[in-house]
C-alpha cells in the first residue's frame, strides 16, 4: 500500500463524526473511496425518510477520501448533491467516489449512493482544492 492511502487510513481511525455516524471505509484505491453507513432512527426527519443531511455526511465522507487519495490535504470547494429516492431506517448506505481529474490545483469528483440492494439514492459531484 502506498505511503500516501497508509498515512489517510491513520488520519481516518480516529475521525469523530465518521465514528459518532458509524460510517466504515470499505474500500480505497487512488483517486476511489467506497464508505458504508447504516441508517438509525435518530435520522429520520419529520416526513418519515431518512435526513438528506445525512445521505450528504456519507457522500462527503467518501469525497473526501477519494480526493484526499489523490492529493493530502485538500478541502472541498463545491459539493451539489441530488436526492433521487428516499431512504429509510432499515436501509444501509453505500457512497462511491471516483475522482475525475486529480491535479495539482483542483480535484473534480462523481459520487453515487446505493442502498442495501443496489439502488441508486443520490449522486453528487465535488470539487477540492489542496492546501498545500
Amino acid at each position: 500500500m502506498p505511503d500516501k492511502l497508509k498515512h489517510l487510513l491513520d488520519l481516518g481511525k480516529n475521525e469523530p463524526v465518521a465514528a459518532f455516524l458509524g460510517m466504515r471505509l470499505m474500500e480505497l484505491s487512488p483517486g476511489y473511496a467506497r464508505v458504508s453507513m447504516p441508517m438509525k432512527p435518530e435520522y429520520i426527519n419529520f416526513n418519515g425518510m431518512i435526513f438528506g443531511g445525512i445521505i450528504s455526511a456519507v457522500a462527503d465522507q467518501a469525497f473526501a477520501y477519494g480526493t484526499n487519495s489523490v492529493i493530502n490535504p485538500n478541502v472541498a470547494s463545491q459539493f451539489n448533491i441530488h436526492f433521487i429516492a428516499a431512504v429509510g431506517v432499515q436501509d444501509e448506505l453505500t457512497a462511491e467516489c471516483r475522482v475525475m481529474k486529480g491535479g495539482k490545483r483542483v480535484c473534480i469528483s462523481e459520487i453515487k449512493v446505493t442502498n442495501q440492494e443496489g439502488k441508486l439514492v443520490a449522486t453528487a459531484t465535488g470539487t477540492t482544492i489542496p492546501l498545500v
